[in-house]
């Protein structure tokens, strides 16, 4: 069984998300913050042995008075996230530990993430070096002109949605963010596939929705519900849920 770090970004803008009260990461999500969900999904596993949560400066104060005990009890990680999502992950790469064999990047927006499919990517990932859950695209694309009227119809044969977690060995996934350049990259499979090396569709489901909008929690409460409430390796790292919200 391969040792795995898991980074959880929880350092974005939330721009699409229309809550004044919270940021995503950190709304009420069936008792539990939605970061909270995502990342037990982790931190239970008996193959994590390194958990890290990635805050904005600006929520940093915030996470660590309110959730600080679960920190603390867990053994959890926090690093401060920059800007851009590749600065909150270089920021947590270099918290990982030289023992580390495999890093699992998730957003904690996706807290519906299934632990099975957690187990075929990071199985994937052991064999290949490289992996990341996606979903075929099954919906007719159509790209726009600037009025937003049809410009084409995109042939969808072959496309994926790519999905977290992505998994890849400790030293591909450092050297792919110490070689990223300048250009931007919309995930973190891209850097490494900018390197030559190939990386592995492991087909998951369109269950592990990713929260942007305040609706979607209504659709992942619904989703965790009816979850099977089983995960890999037992609860090595139990939460108290108690006086989370009072």
């Amino acid at each position: 069984m391969p040792s795995v770090a898991a980074i959880i970004l929880a350092a974005g803008r939330s721009s699409r998300y229309a809550d004044k009260a919270y940021k995503k990461p950190f709304a009420p999500l069936a008792d539990r913050p939605v970061w909270l969900h995502s990342t037990q999904k982790f931190a239970d596993r008996d193959d994590v042995k390194q958990a890290i949560v990635v805050v904005s400066a600006d929520d940093a104060e915030f996470f660590r008075e309110k959730f600080g005990a679960n920190l603390a009890f867990s053994g959890i990680e926090v690093a401060i996230g920059g800007d851009e999502r590749y600065d909150s992950v270089a920021a947590a790469l270099a918290l990982v530990r030289d023992d580390i064999e495999l890093v699992a990047i998730h957003d904690a927006a996706r807290p519906c993430v299934e632990s099975s499919d957690i187990d075929k990517v990071i199985m994937a990932a052991a064999q290949q070096g490289a992996a990341i859950l996606a979903v075929p695209v099954v919906d007719t694309l159509k790209r726009a002109g600037k009025a937003k009227e049809v410009e084409a119809t995109v042939n969808r044969a072959g496309l994926w949605a790519a999905q977290t977690p992505q998994v890849f060995s400790r030293e591909l996934i450092v050297e792919a963010y110490a070689k990223r350049g300048t250009d931007p990259a919309t995930d973190d499979a891209e850097l490494v596939e900018r390197l030559g090396h190939k990386v592995q569709l492991v087909e998951g489901n369109a269950t592990n929705i990713k929260i942007t909008k305040r609706g979607d929690l209504k659709l992942a409460e619904q989703i965790l519900r009816h979850a099977a409430p089983t995960t890999t390796g037992g609860s090595r790292h139990p939460f108290a849920d108690d006086d989370l919200w009072r």
